[in-house]
C-alpha cells in the first residue's frame, strides 16, 4: 500500500519522528507503516486538546451538530475505510463495511441523546438542581478487533459531553483510526479530537499524563489493571471494558435446526474476536447430541479466507500472538483429551488462519474452557439441571454477557436474570445496540459504554443549590 498515514494532531496531520510496520494477518506480511508517536508529539496532542476545551466545552448545540457531520463525513468515505480496515484487521470487506457505516449510525443516535438537567426541588425560596459537566481531555485507548467502531464508541459521547479527545488506537490495527482522524479533522475545530499511533509504551504514557482527567479503555484484563495502578495517584477516573468468558445456556425445547446458525454466529463473528462472544456452550442433555451436529456441520462448511476475497465469511486471527493463543490453548484440550468434531489446526500456507474449531468431551479445569479464547473455538458442554449450568455459568472471574435459548421466553428470561453479566441476551447474542448500555461485571469492567448511561459516564456531577433571595 502506498498510502502514507499520518497522526492528527491540533486538526493538523502529523508523521512520527519513526514508523513502525502493520502486517495484514491474511498474508503474515507488512503492508504499510504507521507513525511512532514520540512523547514530545504526544505532548504536543494534550496541549492541543487542553486548548480546544476551553471553547468546545461551551456550546452544546454546535456538538451536537458536530456529531452529524462527522456521521456524514465518515459515511462519504466509508468505502475508502472499510478497505483499509480490512487489510488491517482481516473481516471480510462486507463486515468492515458493516463496522464503520456501524460508526456512523453510533454517531447519529449519540448526536439525539439529551444532556439531563435533575431539579431535586423547586420551592419560591430555593431550586436544587443536578447538572452534567465535561471531565476536560479523554485519553482513550482501543483494541484490535473492532478498531473503528469501539473508537466512535468512545469519541461520540465524550465529544457531545463536552470533552476533548485523544485517541490511542492498537498498534496491530491503527490504520482506520488514522484514516478516521483525518476525516474528522475536516470537520471539527482544531484539537478536539487528536489521533496518535504507537506501541505499548504509548499508551502508558497516555495514561500517566497529567493533562488526561478520564482514561476509556477497551480491551485486556491485564492491561486494564495496570491503567487502573497508572491512574490511581492523580485520581483519573476510568472506564475500562475488558475481557469476557460468555456462557450461552440451551434448554430443552428448543430446535437444534432453528438455533443452531444463530449460536454459531454468536460464537464465530470476527472469527470469534468480540469480547462478548459466545466463550463457553452449555447444552441440555436431550438436544446435545444435535446440536453438536448442527454446530460442527456448520464449522466445517464455513469459508475461511482473505476479506477481500470475494465469498469470504471468516477471515484470519488479526495478528500472531493471538494466532499462538488459540493454538495453545487447542492443544492443551487435545492433550486433555478433548474431541473435535470440527476444525483443531492452523488453516491455509500464509497469514494466522485457524479452522473454526468445535471442541466437546471437555469441562471446566480445561484452559480452553476456564479462559477466553478470543479465537476461532468454542467448548460444548452438556447439563442435566438448569440450576447446574447457572452455577458453571457464573462459575468464573468474567461477567461480561451471556445468552438463554429456549421456546419459552418467560422461563428463558428469569434464568437470564440469574447471569452473572452486565448483558444478558433471551434467544440471540451480539445484539448490541448504540442506545442502551454496555458494559460488565467482576472482572470484565468497570463503568459502561453507550446510550445515556455511556453518555453520563463522560461527565460528572455538579449540584448547583440556589437560593432565590
Amino acid at each position: 500500500m502506498s498510502e502514507t498515514f499520518t497522526m492528527t494532531l491540533d486538526g493538523k496531520a502529523v508523521s512520527g519522528e519513526s514508523r513502525f510496520g502493520v502486517v495484514n494477518p491474511a498474508t503474515g506480511e507488512v503492508f504499510a507503516e504507521a507513525p511512532d508517536c514520540s512523547k514530545t508529539q504526544l505532548d504536543s496532542a494534550m496541549d492541543a486538546a487542553q486548548r480546544a476545551f476551553a471553547s468546545w466545552k461551551k456550546d452544546e448545540s454546535k456538538r451536537r451538530q458536530a456529531l452529524v457531520e462527522c456521521a456524514n463525513a465518515l459515511k462519504t468515505r466509508a468505502a475508502e475505510v472499510a478497505q483499509v480496515l480490512t487489510q488491517e484487521q482481516g473481516k471480510p470487506l462486507a463486515k468492515a463495511m458493516e463496522e464503520t457505516i456501524g460508526g456512523v449510525v453510533w454517531f447519529q443516535v449519540t448526536a439525539g441523546l439529551q444532556i439531563p438537567v435533575d431539579v431535586i426541588t423547586e420551592t419560591p425560596d430555593l431550586r436544587v438542581e443536578v447538572r452534567r459537566k465535561p471531565y476536560g481531555v479523554v485519553g482513550a485507548i482501543t483494541p484490535w478487533n473492532f478498531p473503528l467502531l469501539l473508537a466512535i464508541w468512545k469519541i461520540a459521547p465524550a465529544l457531545l459531553a463536552g470533552n476533548t479527545i485523544v485517541l490511542k488506537p492498537s498498534p496491530f490495527t491503527p490504520l482506520s483510526t488514522l484514516k478516521l482522524g483525518e476525516i474528522l479533522r475536516d470537520v471539527l475545530p482544531a484539537g478536539v479530537v487528536n489521533t496518535i499511533s504507537g506501541g505499548d509504551q504509548l499508551g502508558a504514557w497516555v495514561s500517566d499524563h497529567p493533562a488526561v482527567r478520564k482514561i476509556s479503555f477497551t480491551g485486556s484484563v491485564a492491561t486494564g489493571k495496570k491503567i487502573a495502578i497508572a491512574a490511581a495517584p492523580d485520581l483519573k477516573r476510568v472506564t475500562l471494558e475488558l475481557g469476557g468468558n460468555d456462557p450461552a445456556i440451551v434448554l430443552d425445547d428448543v430446535d437444534p435446526k432453528e438455533v443452531a446458525q444463530k449460536l454459531f454466529w454468536g460464537a464465530f463473528e470476527n472469527c470469534g474476536q468480540v469480547c462478548s462472544a459466545i466463550k463457553r456452550l452449555y447444552v441440555a442433555e436431550s438436544v446435545y447430541p444435535a446440536i453438536v451436529s448442527e454446530i460442527a456441520a456448520l464449522a466445517k462448511s464455513v469459508k475461511v479466507g482473505n476479506g477481500l476475497e470475494q465469498g469470504t465469511q471468516l477471515g484470519p486471527i488479526n495478528n500472531r500472538p493471538q494466532f499462538q493463543r488459540v493454538r495453545e490453548l487447542v492443544e492443551d484440550a487435545r492433550q486433555h483429551g478433548a474431541k473435535f468434531v470440527a476444525g483443531g489446526s492452523p488453516a491455509g500456507d500464509g497469514g494466522y488462519f485457524f479452522e473454526p474449531t468445535i471442541v466437546t468431551e471437555v469441562a471446566e479445569g480445561v484452559r480452553i474452557v476456564d479462559e477466553e479464547q478470543f479465537g476461532p473455538a468454542l467448548p460444548i458442554m452438556p447439563f442435566r439441571r438448569v440450576e447446574d449450568a447457572i452455577e458453571r455459568a457464573n462459575a468464573t472471574h468474567f461477567g461480561l454477557s451471556g445468552s438463554v435459548w429456549s421456546r419459552d421466553a418467560v422461563r428463558a428470561s428469569e434464568i437470564a436474570s440469574q447471569l452473572e453479566c452486565g448483558t444478558a441476551w433471551v434467544n440471540q447474542h451480539l445484539a448490541i445496540r448504540p442506545d442502551a448500555p454496555f458494559g460488565g461485571c467482576k472482572w470484565s469492567g468497570i463503568g459502561y459504554e453507550n446510550g445515556p448511561y455511556g453518555l453520563a459516564a463522560f461527565t460528572e456531577l455538579q449540584t448547583l443549590n440556589v437560593a432565590k433571595g
